[in-house]
């Protein structure tokens, strides 16, 4: 790595281990101290790229970090980011003999004290809906870890952002302002929030309409809530969800390899529950990263905790509804993610495999899903039609309820109502959804960066030659590339 690129890297220590494969980071953690975080800013630049694509990605991500470190401070305010650092389940996947990784995750432990002294140190601005909706994934990453060291460690940050819950800020905007950097700063672009908003309703009109239809077929003449409700009733049991999530994993692999709509279709996909500081996430892949020899994806499923009470298990596994699972296949699996960490480790270019955007990376699966459904997965099955739509009015009342949140025109239980409204989530998950606004301000990534990719797309139609596999390919070639440079997949 050259010294731009490790300048980053050591700005995302985390990421770079993981996403990109750099397990030269394998058993450290990153110095998140205020200190820590301004020397590391500090370090950023160098000499231009002759290639002016790449040059133009770098820029975007370092004046991103400065974005998000330097005028946002993010690391004061949002405990993921610390989390992120703690976390040790980068060490699950076998993309290394498991001695090596047992080694690392040992070396990461022992770290994690001086990291949580650093933590501590930092967080001093977490807002109260930040602490609430952060709270489960800090208390996650001592799942399975036995070191009484590290443990009393992580009880000192559990407690801290416990605290923060009770008495932080009620507030967590960060301004239209500071959302409209931190979106399109590192996307290279300049963001216009009131049009973003304007295309969010525009979005979930034509979603809702999608979904009308799909009910209609299903159930003519009957309220499409009710239809919807039936849908998500339609599930396997918390047993059944690893099972069918493997059987669509095979389906939606060999769709892709008979289709050839995306460029690669080798590699292992593995599919199994979460760990426990990730067993938040419904459904999340780990790829087999470019920056690693050849090994497994996992694509991580998480059934609902028998532990939990009935209603709760029920509202979790609706979400693995045989309407909208195939979706969420598509999403992690492919043509989505997996697929997607396939064509990354074809990339020649350092910048484009190891700068990962990732609102191009959330959008291609976004993307990939109603993609599919146009170009005839399940063709003609209208659960398939309305478990897409489903899963996209989330995506999409994610962007609203961000661009709500952080400009003041929305508080927290608004956006859960609006989730409510526009989704038909409930109680909690509608909660948690709206929740995750407060600490994950990017998080309408999903819908902006595949409006953008069915932009470019619709202006690759109109050039001669055009086909879908190949735009798929010149799009895939970029990497994960900052939405203002999709264009270079145009030539």
């Amino acid at each position: 790595m050259d010294p731009r690129l490790r300048a980053l890297a050591e700005l995302s220590v985390a990421e770079s281990r993981e996403y990109a494969g750099c397990h030269e980071y394998d058993g450290r953690v990153q110095d998140l101290s205020p200190a820590g975080v301004s020397a590391a800013l500090a370090a950023l630049g160098g000499d231009p790229r002759e290639d002016a694509h790449d040059e133009a990605h770098l820029v975007a991500f370092e004046q991103g970090a400065h974005v998000a470190y330097g005028e946002l401070q993010q690391h004061r305010s949002n405990p993921t980011v610390h989390s992120s650092n703690l976390d040790l389940a980068c060490y699950d996947r076998a993309y290394a003999p498991e001695a090596e990784r047992d080694e690392a995750r040992r070396r990461h432990l022992a770290a994690w004290p001086d990291a949580v002294d650093a933590a501590l140190e930092a967080l001093d601005r977490v807002p109260r809906d930040v602490a609430l909706g952060t709270l489960a994934e800090v208390r996650g990453l001592a799942d399975g870890v036995q070191d009484e060291t590290a443990l009393a460690a992580h009880a000192r940050l559990v407690a801290h952002v416990e605290r923060a819950a009770a008495e932080g800020d009620p507030d967590p905007a960060i301004g239209a302002e500071g959302l409209r950097r931190l979106m399109g700063v590192p996307e290279a672009l300049d963001v216009d929030l009131d049009a973003l908003a304007r295309d969010a309703d525009t979005e979930r009109d034509r979603l809702l309409a999608l979904l009308s239809e799909a009910c209609e077929r299903l159930a003519p003449g009957a309220p499409v809530a009710d239809t919807h409700a039936a849908l998500e009733r339609d599930h396997p049991d918390a047993g059944g969800v690893l099972v069918e999530a493997r059987a669509l994993t095979a389906e939606v692999m060999d769709w892709c390899a008979r289709t050839g709509l995306v460029p690669y279709t080798d590699g292992e996909c593995l599919v199994g529950p979460a760990p426990g500081s990730r067993s938040g996430a419904m459904a999340s892949l780990s790829w087999s990263a470019p920056g690693e020899d050849e090994g497994p994806s996992w694509y991580y499923v998480t059934p609902p905790d028998a532990a939990w009470p009935a209603e709760e298990q029920e509202e979790w596994l609706a979400v693995f509804s045989r309407a909208t699972l195939p979706a969420v296949c598509l999403h992690e699996v492919a043509p989505g993610h997996f697929s997607h960490g396939r064509a990354l480790r074809h990339v020649d270019s350092p910048v484009r495999r190891l700068l990962l955007s990732p609102s191009f990376v959330e959008g291609w699966a976004h993307y990939g899903e109603e993609m599919a459904l146009e170009e005839g997965f399940h063709e003609g099955d209208a659960r398939l039609q309305a478990g897409v739509a489903v899963e996209a009015l989330i995506r999409v009342t994610r962007l609203a309820c961000a661009l709500g949140v952080h400009t003041g025109a929305m508080t927290v239980a608004q956006a859960a109502e609006r989730f409510t409204a526009d989704t038909g989530l409930r109680g909690p998950a509608a909660l948690s959804e709206a929740r995750r606004a407060t600490w994950d301000p990017t998080y309408g990534r999903y819908t902006w960066g595949k409006l953008e990719i069915l932009r470019l797309r619709d202006e690759a139609r109109t050039r001669s030659g055009f086909s879908l596999a190949g735009f798929h390919r010149d799009l895939l070639a970029l990497g994960a590339p900052p939405l203002g440079l999709l264009s270079a997949a145009l030539g």
